[in-house]
């Protein structure tokens, strides 16, 4: 079978059916970004006040050489924190998949290690069982997908606490690593589409049916702690609210577009003013 491929648009990423080459579906992640997110607008315009301040006199000696240049660093302010931070959560990703998958890693970059020590400090404290990890969650009914980073299976003793030596309930848990300054409630809208995806498909296409799930947890790991938490994913509130973003989708990317027809009438000529004649 073909392996999963995936495309961005509009900043946003598509998945490939890989038995059906012509269909493709938003990214679970695409679908969330469609919440309003207002404070995104006081924290950019922090961001770039933030670095004015900090670096004042460069920026005014930039702006003496280079206007435009000036303005175009201040704006990029917000844009290359957030790459900065991708940058890192990327390599987080990467290292906990091999530490969960049994690999130990050697030396890290200084950047990661306060992560593989929290990481190594989860696995001691939870003890997990991995049942999958980076494999792609694809719903045939609602039709997005999207790459979860973990399915575990834990022990949680009567009140919900885990037991490290798996004496306790089996739990089998959808999970998310989060790397950034806190956990938003959005993560819930997130791994409830996975949860109630359709199907599995791994590295080389093959599908198998999504299994079911008892709950679901964010592991939230930053260079100073770390935490597991639970998470609702139930479907008669949260996965609701993911459905109606979902349909939010096809208006924004589709049905927004087809609503306004060409006009039917219009003004033949447009009027030149003599003083616009003048001014050519």
């Amino acid at each position: 079978m073909a392996q999963i491929r995936t495309i961005t648009r509009s900043g946003g990423r598509l998945y490939f059916d890989p038995d059906k080459p012509d269909l493709k579906v938003p990214g679970v992640t695409s679908v969330v970004s469609m919440l309003p997110k207002p404070f995104l607008a006081f924290w950019n315009a922090r961001m770039v006040a933030e670095l004015a301040v900090d670096s004042l006199p460069f920026v005014q000696q930039m702006a003496a050489r280079d206007r435009q240049g000036a303005i175009d660093y201040l704006k990029g302010a917000a844009r290359r924190y957030t790459k900065r931070r991708a940058d890192v959560g990327s390599d987080a990703h990467d290292l906990f998949e091999r530490m969960i998958r049994g690999q130990v890693p050697g030396r890290v970059h200084p950047d990661l290690e306060p992560y593989r020590r929290h990481f190594a400090e989860f696995l001691e404290a939870v003890n997990p069982e991995l049942v999958r990890a980076e494999d792609i969650a694809w719903s045939d009914e609602h039709s997005y997908a999207g790459s979860f980073d973990a399915i575990l299976n834990v022990w949680l003793d009567e009140t919900g606490k885990p037991t490290p030596d798996r004496s306790g309930e089996r739990h089998t848990l959808i999970a998310d690593w989060k790397t950034s300054r806190a956990v938003y409630a959005d993560v819930a809208l997130q791994m409830s589409a996975y949860a109630h995806a359709d199907r599995i498909i791994d590295a080389q296409g093959v599908s198998e049916p999504m299994p079911a799930f008892d709950g679901a947890a964010v592991l939230h790991i930053t260079d100073e702690t770390w935490s597991f938490r639970p998470v609702r994913i139930d479907t008669g509130d949260v996965f609701a609210t993911f459905l109606r973003l979902r349909r939010i989708f096809d208006w924004d990317r589709s049905t927004s577009k087809t609503v306004i027809g060409r006009a039917i009438a219009q003004a033949a000529t447009q009027l030149v003013t003599g003083t616009q004649r003048r001014g050519k």
